[in-house]
């Protein structure tokens, strides 16, 4: 069954790739730092497009289809017992706070770094507008969120292993393909992938165009 849309998936990779990127060039400095805050950019909006397509998009994008109560997250945690493949149309109830969590976590990161700075030659697009103790709050803050970023990212990847070689579960394929073998339920209905593209040439072009205003 084909639970993934095309946008979905690209969102998912290119996040991936993303959060990979603002680590190394963090880390490496220098001339790594123009592309940094352009990736950055680039990020704050990929969630945003990602938050709308969670409103517009197709049935398993949505965030009222898969958010649910914390008391029933906590509840599949008794399907996890068992070792047989645990597929479900779409995420998970504990995944999806999982989703919720990345997504505010990086939205907060890509904000904050609008105003940070490192104090020697690399300022945030938005740092002239704001006061240095404020700076250097959100650059303190900045720096704090990753460290709660990178701990998601490890639990994240814990529990795809987790599924994949305990309860024989191939998130990774589905979240590559969009297929997945043996889910119960009936097909969700999807979105053009061309709308998707729409969306966040909007949200791109709405994030750059305030950017460039306000700068």
């Amino acid at each position: 069954m084909k639970i993934w849309d095309l946008p979905v998936r690209l969102f998912h990779w290119t996040l991936v790739v993303g959060i990979g990127f603002m680590w190394f060039s963090a880390e490496t400095g220098g001339l790594w730092m123009d592309w940094h805050m352009r990736v950055g950019v680039f990020l704050l909006a990929l969630v945003l497009f990602r938050i709308i397509w969670g409103f517009i998009g197709s049935d398993t994008a949505r965030f009222s289809q898969f958010v649910r109560s914390p008391f029933q997250a906590l509840g599949h945690l008794k399907e996890l017992g068992g070792r047989a493949p645990a597929w479900h149309v779409g995420h998970n109830p504990l995944g999806a706070w999982m989703v919720v969590a990345l997504l505010l976590t990086v939205l907060v990161q890509a904000v904050t770094g609008l105003f940070a700075t490192d104090d020697i030659m690399v300022e945030g697009p938005l740092y002239a507008l704001v006061s240095d103790a404020f700076s250097g709050r959100m650059t303190s803050l900045h720096k704090q969120v990753f460290n709660l970023l990178l701990l998601l990212v490890v639990l994240h990847v814990a529990a795809v292993l987790f599924y994949r070689f305990y309860k024989r579960t191939n998130l990774v394929r589905a979240m590559v393909t969009g297929t997945a073998e043996g889910v119960q339920g009936e097909a969700p209905t999807l979105r053009s992938g061309w709308l998707g593209l729409g969306v966040f040439l909007a949200c791109y072009g709405v994030v750059w165009g305030t950017l460039a205003w306000l700068g």
